[in-house]
């Protein structure tokens, strides 16, 4: 199975989606990530074993803890799913899918927002743009949005080795969409 066809399946929850986000970001037992998830540790336990089971993320140590063994883990790979992983999900995977990444979007927007960091840089880049499109239209936009994000993966992957420490340098949040506006959006 692919990498990313098993990053698909990991992700069939959202809870996995949270874990995953929370172990790319930094190194977490279950433990701690059961407390970041507000959940129970045998459930956060369960989805800890099927992200490592599909291979999206890794043991990284261990350490004695009153006569037990606390296990942390990290991430492999980014929370991120292909199109065409996608397209395999059922529909109501890929609508949790949607909406934890949307959480997630909006809580750093908002946070970047009542910090001041979003506007902190004279160099930020905020933008949205409605526009009709035919399905070639479509296709193009849809292309354009992976290959950019093919690029900033590029970006990022080749600044972490620059930059050798994971605490160095500014954290950014970038995001891409493109979806169908509602019909039902009001005025």
């Amino acid at each position: 199975m692919q990498a990313g066809t098993r990053l698909a399946k990991s992700l069939a929850h959202g809870t996995r989606i949270d874990i995953l986000r929370i172990l790319n970001e930094r190194v977490a037992s279950p433990k701690e990530l059961a407390e970041a998830v507000d959940d129970g540790l045998s459930q956060v336990s369960y989805h800890v074993s099927e992200l490592l089971d599909h291979g999206a993320i890794e043991l990284v140590r261990t350490e004695p803890r009153r006569g037990a063994v606390e296990h942390y883990y990290r991430a492999i790979s980014s929370p991120v799913v292909g199109d065409e992983e996608t397209k395999k999900l059922p529909r109501a995977s890929r609508e949790e899918l949607s909406w934890t990444a949307l959480q997630a979007i909006v809580g750093e927007v908002v946070g970047a927002l009542q910090s001041g960091a979003l506007d902190a840089r004279m160099d930020r880049h905020v933008s949205w743009m409605p526009m009709r499109l035919d399905d070639q239209g479509w296709d193009e936009l849809m292309t354009l949005l992976g290959d950019t994000l093919k690029k900033a993966q590029r970006i990022k992957d080749k600044n972490a080795r620059r930059l050798g420490d994971p605490d160095q340098g500014t954290e950014v949040i970038v995001s891409l969409m493109g979806f169908e506006r509602s019909k039902s959006r009001g005025a």
